[in-house]
C-alpha cells in the first residue's frame, strides 16, 4: 500500500524548486503524491491548516507536516 503525500505550495520560486526536487525524491512505487498549488486552489487552505501546514512549501506525509525552506506563510495566501 502506498503512503499518501501532499505537497502544498504557492507557485513561488522556492516552491517550484522544491516541487522539482520532490518529483525525483519521492518514489512513486511507495508514495501517492498530490500536488496542491494553494495560490490557485484557495479552497484547499483549510485542509492545509488542519494538517498543520504553517508555510509553503510543505510536504504532509501520513498527516505530519514537513516545512521546506520558506516561500510564504498561509496567512499571506489568505489575503
Amino acid at each position: 500500500m502506498k503512503t499518501k503525500a501532499i505537497f502544498y505550495h504557492a507557485g513561488c520560486p522556492v516552491c517550484l524548486e522544491a516541487e522539482s526536487e520532490l518529483a525525483t525524491a519521492l518514489n512513486p512505487d511507495h508514495y501517492d503524491t498530490e500536488i496542491v498549488h494553494l495560490g490557485n486552489e484557495k479552497d484547499k487552505l483549510p485542509e492545509a491548516e488542519q494538517s498543520g501546514v504553517q508555510s509553503v512549501p510543505a510536504l504532509v506525509i501520513n498527516g505530519k507536516p514537513y516545512h521546506i525552506n520558506f516561500g510564504a506563510s498561509l496567512a499571506d495566501l489568505k489575503g
